[in-house]
């Protein structure tokens, strides 16, 4: 959605999302009087269309301003496509393209050099090798735990994706995986085995994180098609170290973002 501000006519990125309900809350919903619809009867089946009161019908509202045509394009609806990248691909179409983009990642080193959303932090290790930061992701407002999420954000700049990682990581990658679930278990209370740990690729940015949800969550990218476990991961590099090297990937991409077009360029579409 393009939105002006302030009058200025900049554009804006607005995302409105329902937050979900939180069980201590639910007692309330149905006590409180509200207007109520009813919009089916049949049998022992009712459907009731309900004006809850504003404390019980919060709405999240995430802002990216200013925001570029390219953040614009990310939130607009289009067509999805499937792509199987080669490690050929990745070499002559996906690398070079990632090479001439601009797209900032410096909120990712404000977070890393805490220049900002230090009070956020839940766990770091500060090894500039083997260590990262963990956060909750901005899509996760904290009032509950059923829509869990967080991210690790690795202190190593130059691993770009799931394409670079090879056995050199393997102690990076361990310590992501054990010191997330333990400091997740600590403050939040989820033990490890309620927890998905994976790696998105494509990734929406170049620079590797890992995501934490709850596993019955359905976060967004969680699923087959752009979500990899972290634990195959590791088991995958532990048994060949050029693993995402040699085999091809498949990922998701949307019809006018501009690496569809290269592959469409090339034949591979």
């Amino acid at each position: 959605q393009k939105i002006g501000l302030s009058g200025e006519g900049t554009d804006a990125v607005v995302i409105l999302e329902k937050t979900p309900f939180q069980e201590e809350k639910i007692p309330d919903l149905l006590k409180k009087p509200m207007n109520a619809e009813l919009q089916m009867h049949n049998d022992i089946y009712c459907t009731f269309y309900l004006s809850p009161p504003p404390e019980l019908s919060e709405i999240k509202a995430t802002v990216v301003y200013p925001a570029t045509e390219k953040h614009i394009q990310k939130y607009l609806r289009q067509e999805v496509h499937l792509i199987r990248e080669t490690w050929e691909d990745y070499k002559n179409i996906t690398l070079p393209f990632i090479q001439s983009q601009s797209f900032s990642i410096q909120w990712v080193y404000n977070i890393l050099e805490k220049k900002a959303e230090a009070d956020r932090i839940v766990h770091e290790n500060p090894d500039p090798s083997n260590g990262f930061v963990l956060v909750p992701d901005l899509k996760w407002n904290q009032n509950q735990l059923d829509d869990l999420y967080l991210i690790a954000l690795v202190h190593r700049r130059e691993i770009k994706s799931l394409r670079d990682l090879t056995a050199e990581h393997l102690p990076l990658l361990r310590n992501v995986l054990q010191e997330g679930k333990e400091a997740i278990a600590k403050r939040f209370g989820v033990p490890g085995s309620q927890l998905r740990i994976y790696l998105h690729y494509q990734p929406s940015y170049h620079h590797l994180h890992v995501h934490f949800t709850a596993l019955g969550y359905d976060a967004p990218g969680s699923s087959v098609e752009r979500a990899h476990l972290l634990a195959d991961v590791i088991d995958n590099l532990a048994m060949d170290s050029t693993y995402y090297q040699k085999r091809a990937l498949t990922f998701p991409l949307r019809a006018d973002e501009p690496l569809f077009k290269k592959f469409q360029e090339a034949g591979k579409v």
